[in-house]
Parts: C-alpha cells; sequence; structure tokens
C-alpha cells in the first residue's frame, strides 16, 4: 500500500498566514503538496474557499446562479483531476494533499486574477488587463503541472502535459455551462 507523500498534521500550520505562505510557497514552486497537512478538514476548507472566490470572480461576468454553478463545477473539477490521475497511477492516498494544494494554489491565482478580470469586464481592449490574465492562466499551467509532478512522482514535462489537459478541459467545461 502506498502512504501519503508525508502527514505533517494540521497543528503543524497553526495561523491561516502561515498556510497562506505554503500556499505562495507552492506557487513560486519552492515547496510540494507533500508540506501541506494530510488533513480532510484543511481540504473542506480550500474547497469553501476556492468555491467562494470561484463564485466572485464568475460573478463578475455572469449572473449569479451561473456563477455558482461554474464555480461548483471547478471545485468538482479539481477534485475529479487529481482523483483520476492518482487512481490511474495507484498512488490515491496522496488525494488529500494533491487536492488540497490544487485548490489552494486555484484560490490564491483566481484573487490575483479578480483585478485584471474586472477591469476587463469594464473595458474589454484593455490590453495590459489582458496580458496580466495571460501570465495568470501561464504560471496557474506551471503550477498545476509542478504539484502534479510531485504527486505523481513523474517528469515535469509529463506533469506540464497533464496540467494544460487539465485546464483545457476545465476552460471548455466551465464555458459551456450557462454561457
Amino acid at each position: 500500500m502506498i502512504t501519503p507523500i508525508t502527514t505533517p498534521t494540521l497543528s503543524t500550520h497553526k495561523t491561516m498566514s502561515d498556510l497562506i505562505k505554503l500556499l505562495f510557497d507552492i506557487c513560486l514552486l519552492k515547496k510540494t503538496p507533500q508540506n501541506l497537512p494530510y488533513s480532510f478538514g484543511l481540504l473542506k476548507l480550500l474547497a469553501i474557499a476556492n468555491l467562494c472566490i470561484n463564485f466572485l470572480l464568475m460573478n463578475l461576468s455572469t449572473d449569479w446562479f451561473g456563477a455558482a454553478l461554474k464555480a461548483a463545477v471547478g471545485v468538482l473539477l479539481i477534485g475529479s483531476f487529481s482523483w483520476i490521475c492518482l487512481f490511474v497511477s495507484g498512488k490515491l492516498t496522496r488525494f488529500c494533499q494533491t487536492t488540497s494544494a490544487l485548490l489552494g494554489v486555484d484560490a490564491l491565482l483566481d484573487l490575483f486574477a479578480l483585478p485584471p478580470i474586472a477591469t476587463m469586464v469594464v473595458n474589454p481592449e484593455n490590453l495590459l488587463a489582458f496580458l496580466a490574465m495571460i501570465g495568470v492562466i501561464i504560471w496557474h499551467w506551471v503550477i498545476t503541472g509542478h504539484i502534479m509532478r510531485n504527486a505523481l512522482e513523474q517528469s515535469f514535462a509529463f506533469g506540464l502535459g497533464l496540467a494544460f489537459l487539465y485546464l483545457v478541459v476545465a476552460f471548455k467545461v466551465t464555458a459551456l455551462i450557462i454561457s
């Protein structure tokens, strides 16, 4: 049986600021999913945070029902992607930490995406906001590849390939929902 990557306890990261710093370090490729505590409570907290932040982001360009639906589907897509990849590779015991990392990083990046998206809603021709969004998307791809590389113990190129597949599917699915 494969054990989780590591099993730090939730008390290892006592404060929310420690958790946010850890997520920033994952975004900077300094830390990996195994640095997160193995905690279903943390997984639930990050799922709720991701849901709320995605709702705010989606609500900029659609009605509240569409935003809520897209946000919920986004959380389900992250969980499903993580579960499928880990199941196929025989590393399903890493689900909690991997999914926590994916949800936390996605929520953090969505916070950074809020200003450019709000700017583009008001002024769709704003080149600086568009370039900022392209940068956030590329960085999201790199970070997701980094997380999957570490969770699956594969090469960075493999992780980037999986991350690209996930991002394409996620964008397509959310675009189909209440377009």
